[in-house]
């Protein structure tokens, strides 16, 4: 059997992708969320 390492560095490589896949919806709808409001705010609406 091989060392532990190389499936440590894919499990590391796979969490990467994961957490940088997760930030980058959590930017998404943030932004999708600014345009709403803004569009509100132009119609007039406001909380």
């Amino acid at each position: 059997m091989s060392s532990g390492r190389p499936d440590r560095k894919l499990w590391l490589r796979r969490v990467g992708w994961l957490v940088l896949i997760w930030a980058g919806s959590i930017a998404a709808l943030a932004v999708v969320a600014l345009l709403f409001r803004l569009l509100m705010n132009l119609a007039g609406l406001t909380a």
